[in-house]
C-alpha cells in the first residue's frame, strides 16, 4: 500500500504530477530556450515591421542605389540587428550576468558579444561614411528650369 502512495499524484496539489515545485528553475542551464521563446513571439510581419525602417535608413546612407553584395550584407545586418537586440532585451531582464557557482559570465553574454562584433563587421564592410545620392545633370537641369537665377550686381560675387 505504501508503494501504491508514492506513484499517486501529489496529495497537496491533486492536478501535479511530481517533480520540482512551481517557478523552479534547476533546470534552466542557460538562455536559449528563453530566447527562442521570445522570438517566437515576435511574429514574422512585426519583424517586417522593425526591420523595414532600418533598412531604408541604411540605404539611403548608402547613396540609395545598392549592390547585390550590398543588399546581402544588409540583410544580413538586419537580422543580426534583430538578434542583438532581442539578446539585450533578455539579458536586461536577468537579476545577474554573472554565474555564481562558475564565476564567469553566463554564456548569453558572450555570445551577445559576437552578435556585436559581427555588426560592427556588416557595418564596416558597408562604410562608415554617408554617401550622398548622385544627381544626373537632367536632374539638375529640371531643377533649375523653374527658378529665376539671382546674379551678382557687379560681376564679381559682390552685391551693389
Amino acid at each position: 500500500m505504501e508503494t501504491e502512495s508514492l506513484s499517486q499524484p501529489s496529495a497537496i496539489n491533486p492536478k501535479r504530477k511530481g517533480g520540482a515545485a512551481k517557478g523552479n528553475k534547476n533546470a534552466q542551464k542557460h538562455g536559449v530556450t528563453v530566447l527562442k521563446n521570445a522570438l517566437k513571439e515576435l511574429k514574422r510581419h512585426d519583424l517586417q515591421k522593425v526591420m523595414q525602417p532600418w533598412r531604408k535608413d541604411l540605404i539611403r546612407d548608402l547613396g540609395g542605389d545598392v549592390s547585390t553584395k550590398q543588399d546581402a550584407i544588409i540583410s544580413l545586418a538586419i537580422k543580426t540587428k534583430v538578434l542583438l537586440d532581442t539578446v539585450d532585451a533578455w539579458l536586461f531582464q536577468q537579476e545577474s550576468l554573472i554565474n555564481k557557482r562558475k564565476k564567469s559570465l553566463i554564456p548569453a553574454a558572450k555570445d551577445r558579444q559576437i552578435f556585436a562584433d559581427a555588426l560592427a563587421r556588416y557595418m564596416s564592410m558597408l562604410g562608415l561614411q554617408r554617401k550622398t545620392k548622385l544627381t544626373s545633370l537632367s536632374e539638375i537641369l529640371s531643377k533649375d528650369d523653374g527658378k529665376p537665377e539671382s546674379a551678382p550686381a557687379d560681376g564679381n560675387g559682390e552685391a551693389g
